[in-house]
């Protein structure tokens, strides 16, 4: 994937474009990680599907900001979509809290969103992730943060640690993540019901953030939408590459054709 930028709302944001001639679909990340996390995903859809993933703001590459109202981060997926010149509705890909983000769009914005693919991630949210200020700083050596974030997280955030002067960080601040938890947390199921595009909910089996009866149910009570598990934890598309996207190609080629279960 190659690596652009552009500038809205008086930031710059950065985002990976697989480019080449296939259509295009928008991955959005979760908290704490960046579009570079969506890079397996972006070659197995290739050349079909050309993949678009947003470092949102305060993420990766994009510059940080206080703000994170859901507007905001709507009004960066539509300035997004302006830059690359899609005239269309696309697909849209949101994991964790970049889900969110998705299903906000295709009830507000729905002339952007064809369909969409939620991951691990529900409509009634209360996030407490404080213990994350642990993590704020330089440290001297990569493995002192990788140590300090634990063994159980560390790996998913590989692609979020960076070298700076003085040693290695993340890249984005915690407080900026905190505050972005906090605009988040609430009931969403209005707007989670407010479109009918084809939707597809994939949750990990594995994962300690989401049980299969709340994303089933969160799937029942939304025409054109499908729920399926894949053998993984909550970044299931870390986990099981492959499967995962085996089950996204399948859904944006056949809409809701996908049956329900285990892959």
């Amino acid at each position: 994937m190659h690596r652009h930028s552009f500038k809205a709302d008086g930031l710059t944001f950065s985002y990976h474009d697989e480019g080449g001639p296939g259509l295009p679909v928008v991955a959005l990340h979760g908290h704490w990680m960046n579009a570079r996390d969506f890079e397996d995903l972006a070659a197995a859809l290739a050349p079909e599907w050309r993949l678009i993933a947003l470092d949102q703001r305060s993420f990766g590459e994009t510059d940080p900001t206080q703000d994170h109202r859901i507007d905001a981060y709507l009004s960066d997926v539509s300035a997004l979509l302006d830059h690359v010149g899609t005239d269309d509705a696309v697909p849209m890909i949101g994991h964790s809290f970049g889900g969110v983000v998705a299903y906000h769009m295709a009830a507000q914005m729905p002339e952007w969103v064809s369909r969409m693919v939620i991951v691990d991630i529900g409509t009634s949210l209360d996030e407490d992730s404080t213990f994350t200020r642990g993590w704020a700083g330089v440290f001297p050596l990569r493995e002192d943060l990788e140590e300090r974030i634990g063994p159980r997280l560390s790996p998913y955030l590989q692609n979020s640690i960076r070298r700076v002067e003085g040693g290695w960080r993340l890249d984005f601040e915690i407080e900026e993540c905190l505050l972005s938890v906090a605009a988040l947390n609430g009931d969403h199921a209005h707007i989670w019901t407010g479109s009918d595009c084809p939707a597809l909910v994939i949750r990990g089996a594995n994962s300690p953030l989401s049980t299969a009866e709340e994303l089933k149910t969160m799937a029942l009570r939304r025409p054109n939408t499908e729920f399926i598990e894949i053998a993984g934890g909550h970044s299931v598309h870390i986990d099981a590459p492959e499967p995962f996207a085996k089950a996204v190609h399948a859904f944006l080629r056949q809409g809701t054709a996908l049956s329900g279960g285990k892959i």
